[in-house]
């Protein structure tokens, strides 16, 4: 990914922490993604491989909650979470906004014909095709890869032209990306999705306004400096009080709103994790009314 683009670079993070991940325990993990390292260019997935020593992956771990409150735990989390909402429901068809590398729609491929269509920058789709490609030799069938730059183009139509029918009900995954864009191009996203079917299913995530605005960083200090210091590239918040209200102009009846304290409950302490939890990001899971 161009050095030049800092959103973009951040889709081999949250793989290479959900890669990891794969080497704990089947009875202590929290999420499940066999496909993670695969998916990973070369260098990646030997430093992944190298973390199959306990030691080494548990040193790393501890490194990165040094570095920021709920550093690990924020991302295998969301998408254990995301994962199990998916799982949960059947639908006509998912549309993963933001796809980065994430490998759902390939997992979904292998069980089910639903069609995925996984949106994101152009650099991002073109990294993520030879990424498949390398892993898979091909991009299954049912998932399509949409370029969209989602602060110019209308996103109805280019997931239109891909396949995807509005009127048929939709798991929408919105995950890590609205602090990454403008409040123009979060109402913009909405007042597309005001148009899904009744009954389809939204999850996003979202960043806490009070720390956009640096009155409170969560136990976050590094991420502060390096996202709205350094680079500026997380612009949009939310404060969870205003969240219902929002979603409420586009159509949509919010469900849950979760963070580090639930996560913590459902996921790492019925298992033994000791990891750090946050509510710096937050995961809400809405219904198109």
């Amino acid at each position: 990914m161009p050095k030049s683009n800092p959103a973009a670079q951040t889709a081999y993070g949250p793989m290479v922490i959900a890669a990891i991940e794969q080497h704990e325990p089947p009875g202590s993990r929290i999420v499940d993604d066999d496909l993670a390292a695969c998916i990973l260019p070369n260098g990646l997935r030997w430093f992944v491989r190298a973390t199959a020593w306990t030691p080494l992956r548990h040193w790393l771990i501890r490194l990165g909650e040094r570095s920021g409150q709920g550093a690990w735990s924020i991302f295998v989390c969301r998408k254990r979470y995301i994962d199990d909402q998916l799982a949960a429901a059947s639908f006509d068809a998912v549309v993963d906004l933001g796809a980065g590398l994430d490998t759902r729609g390939c997992r979904l491929a292998r069980s089910t014909p639903t069609p995925v269509f996984e949106v994101d920058q152009v650099v991002n789709i073109a990294a993520k095709q030879r990424a498949i490609r390398n892993a898979l030799h091909a991009v299954p069938r049912s998932v399509h890869l949409v370029p969209v730059d989602f602060q110019r183009d209308e996103l109805a139509e280019e997931l239109q032209r891909a396949g995807h029918n509005p009127a048929r009900r939709t798991f929408f995954i919105w995950e890590g990306v609205t602090q990454y864009i403008p409040e123009t191009a979060v109402r913009a996203t909405l007042a597309y999705l005001s148009t899904a079917a009744p009954g389809s299913r939204l999850a996003f995530t979202y960043v806490q306004r009070d720390f956009i605005d640096g009155s409170n960083l969560y136990g976050n200090s590094i991420l502060y400096k390096r996202f709205r210091i350094r680079s500026q590239v997380w612009m949009f918040g939310l404060t969870p009080s205003a969240v219902p209200s929002l979603l409420a102009e586009y159509g949509w009846r919010v469900l849950e709103d979760v963070s580090g304290p639930e996560f913590a409950q459902r996921y790492l302490l019925p298992v033994g994790r000791r990891l750090s939890t946050t509510e710096l990001e937050r995961t809400v899971l809405a219904e198109k009314i």
